[in-house]
């Protein structure tokens, strides 16, 4: 099993390296599992969000799926609001808002699928945000420029890889697009299980370069990497060439 390739171009988690060949047919012959590729819409955590405000219905009030709304930058501390009048297409609970983010459909790696399944018994008549399982899962962004993104500085991407940071890895994914791409660990967000909120792949990391991923988010997370770590070898080969 290949897990990375280290050399003078640097370290890359081989995506290609899935458990056997890649899956093809229907989406259903494919599993949200950990490793697996993802298409999903990805926020830009760097924007400031907008809250979105309904104010009235629309012009015609049978018409449930249409609302009249105002959107404002969202300052913390700023008490929710809404508008004066029940809005059917968008409801809002007390001290509840409606947030507005841009961003981007994006490839993704699933980390966690979340964990264990509560039982039934215990859910029952509880708000579903309690216990329904999300997957967590890390964005990759496009390294290289073309017409459709503003790409990465050239001396910057080197660095990552070479496995300089702990929220950066480098690597080729075998999906149409970048040419080279940059996994970013710090952007890590929840994605529900609802299906139409993403589209699986047919690639899926193997073992050995989940192990790899798993210290990867361990030196992010603690902030030290053990020495005899895959990792921390992989960076001292890096550091040597």
């Amino acid at each position: 099993m290949e897990v990375a390739h280290q050399g003078r171009t640097g370290c890359i988690l081989t995506t290609r390296c899935s458990l056997g060949p890649p899956i093809g047919g229907s989406r259903q012959k494919r599993t949200a599992d950990r490793g697996r590729l993802v298409r999903t819409f990805v926020p830009y955590p760097e924007q400031k969000p907008h809250r979105l405000i309904p104010e009235a219905r629309g012009k015609d009030p049978t018409d449930h799926s249409r609302a009249l709304v105002k959107i404002e930058p969202f300052r913390l501390g700023e008490p929710a609001k809404g508008g004066g009048l029940p809005v059917p297409a968008l409801p809002l609970h007390p001290g509840e808002s409606y947030f507005v983010q841009r961003g981007k459909i994006r490839p993704a790696v699933i980390l966690s699928v979340g964990g264990s399944e509560v039982p039934k018994e215990l859910r029952r008549g509880e708000p579903a945000y309690q216990s329904a399982r999300t997957l967590l899962v890390a964005p990759f962004y496009g390294g290289d420029k073309d017409g459709t993104r503003a790409g990465w500085n050239p001396e910057f991407v080197t660095r990552i890889r070479h496995a300089e940071y702990p929220q950066y890895v480098w690597d080729k994914l075998p999906l149409p697009g970048a040419e080279e791409s940059i996994l970013r660990l710090d952007h890590i967000f929840p994605v529900g299980e609802d299906p139409g909120g993403y589209e699986l792949k047919e690639y899926r990391l193997g073992e050995d370069a989940l192990a790899l991923l798993d210290e990867w988010i361990l030196w992010l997370f603690t902030g030290s990497l053990p020495e005899q770590s895959i990792l921390a070898d992989i960076r001292r080969g890096l550091a040597e060439a």
